[in-house]
């Protein structure tokens, strides 16, 4: 970090922050969509309750821009389709 300015080293200090709250979002996206894959193989009880979870966690990750809109409504298409 030879010579930043103030205002460059303040934008490091924010995408660190964001890199981290995203990477977050999207692990426990991926987490939610895992065990609800599961269930299906399984053949687990609360299949509906999973799946409103992974909807949940997908329209929340389009709301704060971690993935796109039109991302996120065609994997809950195809995850809706599976059940």
């Amino acid at each position: 970090m030879a010579n930043k300015s103030k205002s460059a080293k303040k934008r490091v200090r924010q995408d660190v922050k964001r890199r981290l709250r995203n990477k977050s979002a999207l692990s426990n996206l991926k987490t939610k969509l895992k065990a609800y894959k599961a269930s299906l193989v399984e053949g687990g009880e609360n299949r509906d309750e999973l799946l409103r979870k992974v909807i949940s966690a997908y329209d929340k990750a389009a709301s704060k821009g971690i993935i796109h809109k039109k991302n996120a409504s065609r994997n809950i298409s195809r995850i809706s389709k599976l059940s």
